[in-house]
């Protein structure tokens, strides 16, 4: 059969010849026999066999589908009474026959046709499974397949178990860390390039993908949810199109249905736990409901952050860069009235001013006087509360440094004061009437006196910082015109 499957691949125009002589019925008859009259002929004997002939059939009759699975189908039929594959060499067969239709096809979508193609999977151990899984999706991913309807991404999955969930209790003591993670990674690609236009199709697929994921368990999820979500907020995106039905019929897909499915997966991120994913996820999600006009929506998001950030983030650095990714969100939001935006943003600095350090919570506050001045929305210029956040910002700085020259003996850095005058620069710049040069000139003349004073320990990198932004006010003053007008007033 392989000097034939050989031959019939050196050239197409001997092909006619196989079919006027029946050639594949002939050898699948032959087989049939030499199976039935070896009652005991090792299984690696028989799978060997029926891997040839798919072999042969597949380069004979590429066409033939019906073959190619009639030939798995009598495999199947004589591993039924085996169970799991003990053999070694019995499974690299097995893997042999399961490859070849792919690698003569490129097309997983083909192979989904073979009805008896996931039978043959089930005699596998685990981690063949897995290997074998991770060879459909590299071809999945080699080949750019588009796999477009649910009904094929829930049979594909089916086929991919191995990766998506434990199989028969394999323990995860034996797991190596380095082949999960690639493993999951893959799982990850894939759910990313499962897409359909159709967005009733697509979120079916969704919700597919997403019933086979929940079964994962905690340590697949942190890699498998937030492709699903990511792939969610694109069909959000699809959905506010022109072509988006205002009416809205009763079993539509919705932006609206979207979230709620997404409120409930990055839920699952709980019990991991992965409390710092599942806010991120939130704050995404968040970002898309302001996208799609829904207030409701991304308040209920903003909320469920919060409810983490106090609950579950206890680690500083954690919360550090937590408070910073809610800051910068919420700044991004237009969908908020009044009051809504009032209650987040008071929340959010009041977060910010109960960090650990003082130096974070000076940065934090600094950061939330974006949250009262949003350059291209004129309803959301406080000049006032942004004052007030960097004059707290500048107390804060100041209390550090005492703190600093209590227990060093000598005060911090002025780094802090450095990166405030900044903040205050741009606002300055922005027309924010509150903050003007007397209040910048005293400032300068502060951290002047902080870098001259006997207990200040010397840093290059903050004298620097403190050099360039003088150069930068020198350089706005002599530009002329109105800008050097209003830089006029601060002497540097």
């Amino acid at each position: 059969m392989e000097r034939l499957s050989n031959y019939a691949a050196s050239s197409t125009e001997v092909l006619p010849e196989f079919l006027q002589v029946e050639a594949f019925s002939k050898l699948n008859n032959a087989i049939g026999k030499v199976i039935e009259a070896q009652a005991d002929m090792p299984i690696l004997g028989a799978v060997t066999l029926y891997s040839s002939l798919l072999t042969f059939t597949l380069h004979v009759h590429p066409d033939r589908l019906d073959y190619a699975d009639q030939v798995l189908g009598a495999c199947v039929k004589k591993l039924s009474g085996e169970g799991k594959l003990e053999d070694n060499r019995a499974t690299k067969q097995i893997v042999a026959l399961l490859s070849a239709p792919l690698d003569k096809y490129n097309d997983i979508v083909t192979v989904l046709k073979l009805s008896n193609y996931p039978s043959v999977m089930e005699y596998v151990d685990s981690e063949t499974n897995k290997v074998m899984a991770m060879v459909i999706i590299q071809s999945i991913m080699k080949n750019n397949t588009q796999i477009s309807t649910a009904d094929k991404v829930g049979a594909l999955f089916e086929l991919i178990k191995g990766l998506i969930r434990d199989l028969d209790g394999a323990a995860h003591d034996q797991v190596d860390e380095d082949d999960f993670k690639e493993e999951q990674n893959s799982v990850a690609r894939l759910i990313q390039m499962l897409q359909n236009d159709d967005t009733e199709e697509m979120f079916k697929i969704i919700c597919t993908v997403r019933k086979h994921i929940l079964t994962g368990g905690p340590k697949r999820l942190p890699f498998t949810v937030p492709p699903l979500v990511f792939s969610s907020l694109k069909l959000v995106r699809q959905l506010q199109g022109p072509e988006e039905n205002p009416f809205g019929e009763e079993g539509s897909t919705t932006p609206k249905k979207v979230f709620q499915l997404l409120n409930q997966t990055i839920e699952t991120l709980y019990g991991v736990p992965a409390p710092e994913l599942a806010l991120r996820l939130y704050l995404q999600c968040a970002e898309a409901a302001n996208d799609s006009d829904l207030e409701p929506v991304a308040y209920e998001f903003f909320t469920q952050a919060y409810i983490l950030y106090e609950e579950e983030i206890s680690d500083s650095r954690a919360q550090v860069t937590a408070i910073h990714l809610i800051i910068g969100t919420l700044q991004r939001m237009h969908v908020f009235g009044v009051e809504n935006r009032d209650t987040l943003t008071h929340k959010a600095t009041g977060y910010s001013a109960k960090l650990l350090k003082k130096p974070d919570q000076c940065r934090a506050v600094y950061a939330c006087s974006h949250l009262f001045w949003v350059d291209d929305q004129d309803n959301m210029k406080d000049g006032e509360r942004v004052l007030l956040c960097l004059k707290r910002a500048l107390r804060i700085a100041n209390a550090a440094q005492q703190m600093s020259n209590a227990t060093r003996g000598s005060t911090g850095s002025v780094t802090l004061f450095v990166e405030i005058l900044n903040k205050y620069l741009y606002f300055f710049e922005k027309g924010n009437t509150q903050i003007n040069a007397a209040a910048i000139q005293s400032l300068i003349e502060l951290i002047t006196a902080e870098m001259q004073s006997e207990s200040n320990s010397p840093d290059p990198a903050a004298d620097a910082f403190f050099a360039s932004t003088l150069r930068y006010i020198q350089f706005q003053k002599q530009k002329g015109g109105a800008v050097g007008e209003k830089y006029e007033p601060i002497k540097v």
